[in-house]
């Protein structure tokens, strides 16, 4: 199983990495300190199991979960032990163990993970809660924070190059991402494509004429191959 370790504490990367390296069914892909870089790699690679620390600067492990479109499958690592009751609402979360890491538990929990996998029961664990539905959140990567936004909030997003421009209620991010992309986050009940560059809130619609609806004091363009699934969605009298 190829690994990867998440852990602000150097100290806790070693000993994890010792543990990871006598066992024969672990590959250690790589560990890092912080849960931004680990985003990025994931992004590019994928693995079958990460050793997650719970408590990090700035960002804890349940929000580094649910960053993840499909985590894998991920044992926690950390001292508080009131976290594994948070812990049982992610399905992506096979295991709990607690710091100091005692090595036969470890081998115990990778045991475990190696079972999951062999019979096939990933699939259950590639979601980042106890939900099957698009989660009503997500999170955006601005200047190297990671960023919270409730998607009931946005009111459309604009695609510009490889940008898109994201309009909240309140705020206008400038991200590097594609539209179809930030799509698949959206809640697909609430949310249309009504033209090749915007996405909108279906709840945030003012007025529509014509070939334009009105969200706010924006005008955006309808594509005519769209308007008539538009029409569909909203509650026509």
């Amino acid at each position: 199983m190829n690994c990867l370790i998440v852990d602000d504490e150097s100290v806790s990367r070693e000993i994890l990495t010792f543990l990871c390296e006598r066992e024969t069914e672990l590959n250690l892909v790589s560990s890092f300190s912080n849960a931004m870089d680990a985003f990025r790699f994931l992004n590019k690679e994928d693995v079958d199991l990460i050793f997650l620390d719970i408590h990090m600067p700035d960002f804890t492990g349940f929000d580094f979960i649910q960053t993840l479109k499909n985590p894998p499958l991920i044992i926690i690592t950390t001292s508080d032990q009131e976290s594994a009751l948070k812990a049982f609402e992610f399905e992506s979360i096979i295991d709990f163990l607690r710091k100091p890491i005692d090595p036969d538990r470890f081998k115990k929990s990778v045991q475990k993970a190696n079972k999951i996998l062999s019979e096939g029961k990933k699939g259950s664990s590639n979601t980042s809660n106890t939900s099957t539905s698009t989660p009503h959140h997500f999170f955006i990567n601005i200047d190297k924070r990671l960023i919270k936004i409730n998607a009931d909030e946005v009111n459309l997003i604009e695609a510009k190059g490889d940008y898109i421009d994201l309009f909240t209620e309140k705020e206008t991010f400038h991200v590097h991402t594609t539209l179809s992309k930030i799509f698949e986050k959206l809640p697909q009940d609430s949310f249309f494509q009504v033209h090749r560059s915007y996405i909108i809130n279906l709840n945030k619609i003012i007025d529509i004429q014509d070939n334009t609806i009105l969200i706010q004091k924006s005008v955006i363009p309808i594509s005519r191959s769209k308007r008539a699934d538009l029409m569909k969605r909203i509650n026509l009298i």
